[in-house]
């Protein structure tokens, strides 16, 4: 099975958590943490830079890993590096989502989260 590594921006805001509704593809309209593919050269915090800024036009500062989900999809696996994320210009402007949210702890599973998502939710602390 084909292997798909990803990263993903856990972005925190106080006590709130930013997700996005994709606007595209096989998984249009579920929710996912921000983020998308390592290009070939790339460490996980520069794609996880360039894809914010290609996606939300805004800059973030990457943080530590939180953790790295393994999820296999019905035609591949997902290995997405899931990491702490803050704002640092930017208004978080919305170019490939349909729609995004601010979470608090108690509103993060009042979206349909995408499978490999659910797993990182189930692990956010904060």
């Amino acid at each position: 099975m084909k292997t798909i590594r990803v990263v993903a921006a856990v972005i925190k805001d106080k006590d709130k958590i930013f997700a996005t509704q994709r606007g595209y593809g096989d998984f249009k309209g579920g929710w996912e943490f921000p983020g998308g593919k390592i290009e070939e050269g790339e460490t996980p915090q520069e794609a996880l830079k360039r894809e914010i800024m290609e996606e939300l036009d805004t800059e973030i500062e990457v943080g530590e890993l939180i953790d790295t989900i393994e999820y296999d999809y019905p035609d591949f696996h997902l290995s997405m590096g899931c990491y702490w994320s803050s704002v640092v210009s930017g208004d978080l402007v919305l170019k490939e989502h349909e729609a995004a949210r601010w979470l608090g702890k108690d509103e993060l599973m009042d979206v349909e989260w995408l499978p490999a998502d659910v797993d990182m939710v189930g692990k956010l602390l904060f």
